[in-house]
């Protein structure tokens, strides 16, 4: 028994070690542009672009295989720092992929709501909670306004409502510049 427990134990620490080594040499490094696109991009993983979410569409401009003015949620303010980041110059939204609007949150009608869970399977980002035949709700801070949820609800029930400007949901209009300290 007890050398049965010293072999698996042998075997876990040499498979352990082996899969760590492994990790290390074959590591694939992340395009670092992308993630500078992805992080100006409004994360709403609506697909308004033309593409399945807003990683996607970052990758497809870094590539040069997508135009810096496809998201609408992000609007001029997101089109512009795409222009300053990748030297471009700065285009108009495409009208073909939607226009700005304000930010907004799905809101519920809970009287009209049936249960029927479509607008749960429609979330990109799992904001609406609920059950089958049970009244459902939308978790507002998770909420990207997306409007994905609008089209498959069949009663109609789902409006996005302008999100007010406060304290909590203002931002910066500006860049804002980190610092980094020395290595």
């Amino acid at each position: 028994m007890l050398t049965a427990l010293l072999v698996m134990t042998g075997i876990a620490l040499v498979l352990g070690a082996l899969l760590g080594f492994a990790s290390i040499q074959f590591k694939v490094e992340g395009d670092p542009l992308v993630d500078k696109i992805d992080a100006i991009l409004p994360q709403t993983q609506c697909g308004q672009c033309g593409f399945p979410g807003c990683r996607p569409y970052a990758t497809a401009i870094a590539g040069g295989e997508a135009e810096i003015n496809q998201c609408p949620p992000g609007g001029e303010e997101g089109i512009r720092k795409l222009a300053d980041l990748l030297g471009r110059e700065f285009k108009p939204l495409s009208e073909e992929h939607g226009t700005e609007k304000p930010k907004s949150v799905a809101v519920i009608d809970e009287q009209t709501c049936i249960g029927c869970t479509l607008c749960i399977q429609a979330c990109p980002v799992d904001a609406i909670v609920g059950a089958a035949k049970q009244l459902h709700t939308i978790i507002a801070s998770e909420c990207t306004g997306c409007e994905l949820c609008l089209a498959p609800c069949p009663v109609d029930c789902i409006v996005m409502e302008p999100i007010a400007e406060t304290v909590d949901t203002w931002k910066w209009r500006y860049p804002v510049f980190e610092i980094k300290a020395a290595a």
